[in-house]
């Protein structure tokens, strides 16, 4: 089973899960994908240790997609 996580103080919220079979689960999990992303976090797919990749769409073959606060900095 697939999950959108939002990384946060508690460590993390899992906001939604979805298999490949079910579309009315990955479409709920694309609706909560998008009203992360309009509160300003980003979404990144693991890529193995310590490596990331950020998706501006939520990837239906993905097993965790994690939204995050960007990194600040300059």
């Amino acid at each position: 089973m697939a999950r959108l996580i939002r990384m946060d103080g508690t460590g993390h919220t899992t906001l939604a899960t979805w298999t490949a079979e079910d579309d009315a689960a990955f479409a709920a999990a694309v609706r909560e994908f998008r009203e992360q992303q309009q509160l300003g976090l980003i979404g990144t797919v693991p890529d193995g240790p310590g490596k990331a990749t950020h998706v501006r769409d939520l990837p239906r073959e993905a097993d965790l997609v994690i939204m995050r606060r960007p990194i600040a900095g300059g």
